[in-house]
């Protein structure tokens, strides 16, 4: 981010695992540790997922700055404005999304960790919220709550007992009447009369209204992968989605959890000719009938839902022509994509490796746009990354709103150098 020093402030960026203030020195616990966030389209809510099975939706509570949105990328460069408000999000609710399980019939236990969470688009501005772990997807709703609350207050010593009780009544029937259009029982306005107490000159009435905010488990969508689940992607119709293993790619309905349709399947009828792995996937964010997915290769493959109902033998192929060279023990291995991600116009494709951050072009396969060199200075430890296994570390990536902005992990800044 590039800001001029007049009358621009930067953003001030802060590292953390978990949510909270914690004391110097205390021990994180591996649950609350963070393991994947996602912010709505319209940027107003932040779901993050910890290793514990939770999930917590912030909503954004500052004003957002729309009168410049009609301008130009140029003319936007031109102002001269001040960045002197940051983004303010509040906690809004949470949920335990999944719980540790554990498959008996593979002898295998199932981790309670959030791999994905996905917003969904709808119409009538509801929350759904998609959250998976290593094997099973939940679609969630959240929705806002109306609470009533009653207070007890002194009657008009001007209405006797039989006139309180019908002003009260009249009250109720034409500015609070309860229906059932937002959520509220009729049979209180009953309750309302039981609790008129005109022997000790006290009656029941309206006082005030609380919003609180509600979850519920629409659909789950489960035992349709033998591996684990990497990534799960929205589909812009709105009504369908997809989930990603190792070897396979499955496409769901919204309204439809009991089955699923098998779109790819990378699995040799001989496991030993296994030669590489689906890495991650993600819908088109214009067209309904495009996804691409990347490999462990260091292949990005664009699909065509039309041309074929099963889409592994008709894809096009994005590959970095210039990365043919000198090649090692660890090519492979650092070769392997671990995110993809989609620009809001879907014309670019960003792209993360071990040590390269790559922007594509999807009307050229023969070699990215730009790339961008995270971790080169490990190249001379790349023996001692692979005996201690941090060679298969997996970094996410994502892409700004306008296609400016790239953001991606790394180590620390004294991990790893010399």
């Amino acid at each position: 981010m590039t800001l001029s020093p007049d009358s621009r402030t930067p953003l001030e960026w802060k590292f953390s695992q978990v949510f909270g203030e914690r004391p110097h020195g205390e021990d994180v616990q591996d649950v609350d540790v963070i393991s994947t966030i996602a912010f709505q389209k319209s940027g107003d809510y932040l779901a993050v997922g910890d290793r514990g099975g939770r999930v917590v939706i912030f909503e954004r509570k500052d004003e957002k700055d729309t009168s410049n949105q009609h301008l130009s990328r140029d003319e936007l460069e031109q102002l001269d404005f001040s960045f002197t408000s940051h983004p303010q999000f509040q906690y809004k609710t949470e949920f335990q999304s999944h719980e540790p399980e554990f498959d008996y019939l593979k002898s295998l236990e199932i981790e309670e960790k959030i791999n994905n969470v996905r917003w969904c688009a709808t119409q009538n501005g509801s929350l759904f919220i998609l959250s998976t772990n290593d094997k099973t997807i939940k679609l969630w709703k959240v929705k806002e709550h109306r609470v009533k609350k009653v207070k007890e207050m002194d009657p008009n010593p001007l209405l006797c007992s039989e006139n309180a009780l019908l002003a009260e009544r009249s009250f109720m029937s034409e500015q609070d009447k309860p229906s059932f259009d937002n959520g509220h029982n009729v049979e209180w306005t009953e309750k309302m009369a039981t609790n008129m107490l005109p022997s000790q000159g006290v009656y029941s009435k309206i006082a005030n209204i609380e919003d609180t905010t509600r979850t519920r488990c629409r659909k789950v969508y489960a035992h349709a992968h033998d591996f684990n689940i990497n990534s799960i992607s929205n589909n812009s119709d709105g009504e369908t989605f997809i989930s990603a293993d190792d070897l396979r790619i499955n496409l769901w309905n919204l309204e439809i959890s009991n089955q699923c349709f098998n779109i790819i399947d990378m699995k040799p009828s001989n496991m030993e000719d296994l030669t590489e792995v689906i890495t991650s996937a993600e819908f088109h964010p214009i067209h309904c009938n495009l996804l691409a997915y990347s490999s462990s290769r260091g292949f990005i493959r664009l699909v065509d839902m039309r041309c074929s109902a099963l889409c592994d033998q008709s894809a096009r192929i994005l590959q970095d022509g210039g990365s043919h060279g000198f090649k090692s023990f660890f090519t492979e291995i650092i070769a392997s994509i671990s995110d993809i991600k989609f620009s809001n116009d879907g014309r670019h494709i960003l792209s993360r490796d071990y040590m390269n951050l790559k922007l594509w072009d999807v009307r050229m396969d023969s070699s990215p746009v730009a790339t961008f060199k995270v971790h080169d200075h490990l190249h001379p430890k790349l023996g001692e990354l692979y005996n201690t296994d941090s060679i298969f570390d997996k970094f996410d990536c994502c892409i700004s709103g306008d296609g400016i902005h790239f953001a991606t992990g790394s180590y620390r800044r004294d991990h790893y150098r010399s």
